[in-house]
């Protein structure tokens, strides 16, 4: 795996003067996919690899160890760029530092480290943050745990939903200061709280779910947003299609008469790639 080359590429989104809309990926195949139809930037989310990985929901019971394997086996398969949410970093500023570490080695471009008080804390349900402190602590480790300096080290905080502006311009001015190079904006929906940020900071900005007002690329590109998620519906997408076909197969319904809605052996052989396989075979083994 070429990876230095792989975060340069993503390092020149970051550069360039576009927004773009990352591929919501979580297996090997999603992943060659997304580089067959040219999207620039692939997307791993910690939601995404709980479902995929433990069939689990998004409440931080995935280990830093089953995250890093799926996060392999998506970069051995695929060139494609990969940026991951990798949470709060598995736990204290240390674990940043090792959760980096791991996840660089797996492969990845681009993660994110985010200030929410993870895992949720015994008696509330409220989403809480960290201190700027200790966010700033967090995003020293993670950087002291990068050996490529093409990987990219992104802060997140969802400040802008939970303690509103100032705080966010706060905390996203001092972990730019520490030396992420961008910052991830997690739970944005006007222009106004986009502009706020942008005028008091340098760094490149990431959106999540980026709809409503802040579906206008053109506005994004402007104000120095780089990354917009656009949700995760490949994965739904999947999770319905395998529910409908073997529901169908359930209820009766002739194999043959599914054929429609199949991926084709085309298409099959495309994304296992197995003209490569087949020319491996005979250069190898004939």
């Amino acid at each position: 795996m070429n990876l230095t080359e792989r975060r340069e590429r993503y390092r020149a989104v970051l550069a360039g003067d576009q927004c773009v809309h990352p591929a919501s990926v979580f297996d090997p195949i999603s992943a060659r996919i997304a580089e067959d139809l040219g999207f620039e930037v692939g997307m791993l989310a910690g939601s995404i690899a709980s479902f995929t990985v433990l069939g689990a929901p998004d409440i931080i019971v995935l280990t830093l160890t089953e995250f890093a394997q799926q996060i392999h086996r998506i970069c051995r398969a695929s060139t494609l760029s990969l940026m991951v949410d990798a949470d709060h970093g598995y736990g204290n500023a240390l674990n940043v530092k090792r959760t980096v570490e791991e996840l660089e080695s797996a492969g990845v471009s681009a993660l994110t480290i985010e200030d929410t008080v993870l895992p949720r804390q015994f008696g509330t349900g409220e989403t809480a943050l960290i201190s700027i402190e200790e966010g700033v602590g967090k995003m020293k480790a993670a950087l002291s745990g990068r050996q490529d300096p093409s990987l990219v080290v992104a802060g997140r905080s969802s400040a802008l939903s939970v303690t509103g502006v100032e705080d966010a311009i706060r905390r996203t001015k001092a972990y730019e200061a520490a030396g992420v190079d961008a910052m991830f904006l997690s739970g944005a929906t006007t222009k106004a709280e986009v502009e706020a940020v942008r005028a008091e900071v340098k760094i490149p900005l990431m959106l999540g779910g980026a709809g409503g007002e802040l579906s206008d690329r053109a506005f994004l590109s402007a104000n120095g947003v780089r990354i917009a998620l656009q949700g995760h519906l490949s994965f739904s997408a999947s999770v319905k299609a395998i529910y409908d076909t073997l529901k169908a197969l359930r209820d009766g319904v002739v194999p043959g008469d599914l054929t429609p809605t199949l991926a084709t052996p085309d298409l099959m052989g495309q994304v296992t790639r197995r003209a490569d396989y087949d020319t491996w075979t005979k250069e190898f083994m004939n």
